[in-house]
Formats: C-alpha cells, structure tokens, sequence
C-alpha cells in the first residue's frame, strides 16, 4: 500500500491511466481485426476505409502514447500493403 501522499496520488492515476489504455487497446484490436477479414475479400473501397479507421487509430494512439510510433508505422505499413495488392 502507498505510504505518501505522492504514492497514493500515483495509485490513483495509475488506475485511471490503465482503465484508458485497455480501452484504447481494445479499440485497436478490434479495429485490426475487422480491416483483417475485410483484407481476404476483394472491396477495395471497404478496405481503404477499413485500414483508413485502423490508422486514424493508432496515431491517436501514438499521440497519447499508448502505442510506439514504430509499432503503429509498422501496422500502418502493413494496411497499405494491403490497399496496393487490390
């Protein structure tokens, strides 16, 4: 348990901080998983705005810092890799 008032404060944030995170994590995920399965079909418009959300995402993600900037170049990478194949 938290002896000071500067650790207790940290505590608390530090649930707040996470609550953020895990929501914003879940988001990406989901976000991933969806421009997936719309990657193995052949509607190029639904996969530019599948991978257009993704990467709106995670630069808002980056922003905050939840997410590296490498990690979400490398995802953002792997979407218009993606959108140049169809």
């Amino acid at each position: 348990m938290a002896n000071t008032k500067s650790a207790i404060k940290n505590a608390r944030k530090t649930v707040r901080l996470t609550a953020r995170n895990k929501i914003t994590k879940t988001r990406l995920k989901t976000l991933r998983k969806k421009f997936m399965t719309v990657s193995e079909g052949d509607d190029a418009a639904a996969i530019q705005s599948a991978v257009s959300a993704y990467a709106s995402a995670m630069d808002r993600a980056v922003k905050s810092g939840i997410v590296h900037k490498n990690a979400a170049s490398r995802a953002k990478a792997s979407g218009a890799k993606k959108i140049a194949a169809k």
